[in-house]
């Protein structure tokens, strides 16, 4: 039976958490000439091309119920057992969703089964734990980090596999449309709503007490303007690099 913590947690996830144009650029040239691609821990949908043809596969029936009715078609499964032959695909897509996994050795393992290419968007733990909101007010989110797999661990299996996979910055443009944690780095104010925080798991699965303490903190240094004078170098940059990583084989 296949568990779903997103049945909460993702309750709104189609509205907070949409594609950013030019997210979605790097990561559509990223699959090259693929011309079929199945996107793993899909979600809602966010990031699948639409100009060739795709698979979604997806372990939460609720992630499943936002995907919008014109998507591509989604299989509930989980990513450490595909259920499609060897080399069934082009490419296989992993965006955000690696450090979710029960077994990532696993779930690489079986990318790399059904798709001849693979890309996977993760981020670089220790450039992301020098981000303002985890530095200075939440670097408990640094702490559960530690334990996840993300681009260290990606690259590690990869290239134990064989392969040599590529690491390319995927800088957050300051108006970023996609809610994920670090795409408010110049709207701080962002971060003072629940609704907005939901859409995040790397704080929505914390001590909510912890997040709250943090948050009227932020609302404070807002209020009196620390935030801004701490971080005036910011407010004039259009995007900035968190440490999010395209990875390619």
């Amino acid at each position: 039976m296949i568990t779903d913590p997103y049945a909460v947690l993702g309750r709104d996830y189609a509205r907070s958490r949409r594609p950013d144009p030019r997210l979605a650029d790097a990561v559509t040239h990223a699959l090259g000439d693929a011309r079929s691609v199945v996107n793993v821990g899909a979600g809602a949908g966010s990031y699948e091309p639409d100009d060739r043809s795709v698979v979604a596969v997806e372990p939460s029936r609720q992630m499943i119920r936002q995907r919008p009715a014109a998507s591509a078609p989604a299989v509930q499964a989980c990513a450490e057992g595909l259920p499609f032959p060897d080399g069934a695909f082009d490419a296989g897509l992993a965006v955000l969703t690696v450090h979710h996994w029960t077994d990532v050795a696993a779930g690489l393992a079986e990318l790399r089964r059904v798709s001849r290419r693979q890309v996977i968007l993760t981020w670089d733990q220790a450039v992301f734990a020098r981000f303002w909101l985890v530095r200075d007010y939440l670097p408990e989110i640094a702490a559960h980090e530690s334990r996840l797999a993300c681009l260290d661990r990606v690259v590690d299996e990869l290239t134990t596999a064989g392969q040599t996979p590529s690491v390319t910055p995927l800088p957050v443009p300051s108006d970023c449309v996609d809610g994920f944690l670090g795409a408010y780095w110049r709207r701080p104010e962002a971060y003072l709503s629940e609704r907005v925080r939901a859409g995040m798991s790397g704080v929505a699965l914390l001590d909510q007490d912890v997040v709250a303490t943090a948050v009227e903190g932020l609302r404070a240094d807002l209020a009196d303007g620390h935030w801004h004078r701490r971080h005036v170098g910011l407010l004039g940059r259009t995007e900035l690099d968190l440490g999010y990583r395209l990875v390619v084989t």
